[in-house]
């Protein structure tokens, strides 16, 4: 019904008749070909034989609706196309990245196209947030998971499945809400409709975790800012935890990639890593540089003391925004790892970097 062909590059809705639903009904696709691959994009919309035959021409008022949303979703690839040709840099590969979210088969194939839309954009933390989210969905439900799967039922299994493999309620709320993310792409662009959102208040509402911070008093933070046992690793991470606390709750990543050019005049300014690509006002964080910062700077700080050196001592400078991740994740690993002796041996369950925030 709609079709466009230029460079090779061919376009057009078509009914997809390989497969009907239990009513007898057909998806309606867009299909784009090139270099005799053909990749395939949801409309959200199925019809039956008769109702796509007179679509073109029809008069009713549902069939002009669907009509419509099946030429918005033609447009959308369309657009897409046309803009990658004025780059000079179409393939199907790059045309499944400029879709991006949501313009796709089923959910997995928008979570894949998001995936490959952050790690090009060197958003490495949404990247493995994404991507760990699709590991636990494919587990749970294979890998061609159609829009219209996702409902309130679904939902409701897919989180009992989650629990049942000992994941706790803050990793359910995450898994959920990425979830949420995509279905909202997949609303605002017409591939699902309104009655099919099925997140919500009267519909499924993701769980929040009530995971319990632990409250430090002095004396257990006396007790362990002073444990040692003879071991040059345990009192290594025990001061990057101290530091963390003294510098009003520094998360480790944003720790870990501190440089000596954010000390200025005795005090040390940063803004968290965590917002730079979401929040429109950066907000600079500053922290006074105590004594008790100082010593341990001077105790385990890089000796390179140049402005673009990293104040600790685990990034070297050369590594990719993934390499830079994974040793960030690997230096939390050992130092929880590290908490956990220290506090068994004082008394104190539960010590970990977030204790420090």
């Amino acid at each position: 019904m709609f079709s466009y062909s230029n460079n090779g590059i061919t376009v057009a809705s078509i009914m997809d008749d390989r497969r009907a639903t239990i009513e007898g009904m057909y998806p309606i696709k867009i299909r784009v070909t090139y270099n005799r691959t053909r990749k395939y994009y949801s409309t959200g919309k199925t019809l039956s034989k008769d109702d796509w035959e007179k679509l073109p021409e029809t008069k009713s008022k549902k069939l002009l609706e669907i009509r419509s949303d099946i030429q918005n979703s033609f447009d959308k690839v369309k657009e897409a196309i046309q803009q990658l040709e004025y780059e000079d840099n179409f393939s199907l590969e790059n045309l499944n990245t400029q879709l991006g979210k949501a313009i796709n088969n089923t959910l997995n194939m928008a979570f894949q196209a998001k995936i490959e839309s952050l790690l090009k954009e060197n958003r490495i933390g949404s990247y493995n947030y994404y991507k760990d989210t699709l590991k636990s969905i494919e587990e749970f439900a294979g890998k061609h998971i159609p829009f219209d799967y996702v409902t309130i039922a679904w939902l409701n299994k897919f989180e009992k499945h989650l629990h049942s493999t000992n994941r706790n309620y803050t990793t359910i709320g995450m898994r959920c809400r990425a979830i949420r993310a995509i279905m909202n792409d997949a609303l605002s662009m017409s591939i699902i409709k309104e009655k099919q959102y099925p997140f919500g208040h009267g519909k499924y509402e993701i769980p929040t975790g009530q995971g319990r911070k632990l409250a430090l008093t002095l004396q257990q933070i006396k007790m362990l800012v002073n444990y040692k046992n003879g071991s040059e690793a345990i009192e290594h991470y025990r001061d990057l935890w101290f530091f963390s606390y003294l510098c009003n709750g520094i998360n480790f990543a944003d720790l870990l990639t501190l440089k000596y050019s954010n000390i200025q005049n005795g005090e040390l300014y940063f803004i968290r890593a965590k917002t730079i690509n979401t929040a429109k006002i950066k907000k600079e964080i500053c922290a006074l540089v105590t004594p008790e910062m100082q010593a341990i700077i001077d105790r385990w700080g890089n000796q390179n003391k140049k402005p673009d050196a990293y104040i600790f001592n685990f990034l070297k400078g050369d590594e990719t925004p993934m390499q830079i991740k994974t040793r960030i994740r690997d230096v939390i690993s050992n130092c929880n790892r590290c908490l956990r002796k220290i506090g068994k041996a004082i008394g104190i369950e539960g010590l970990s970097t977030y204790t420090a925030s």
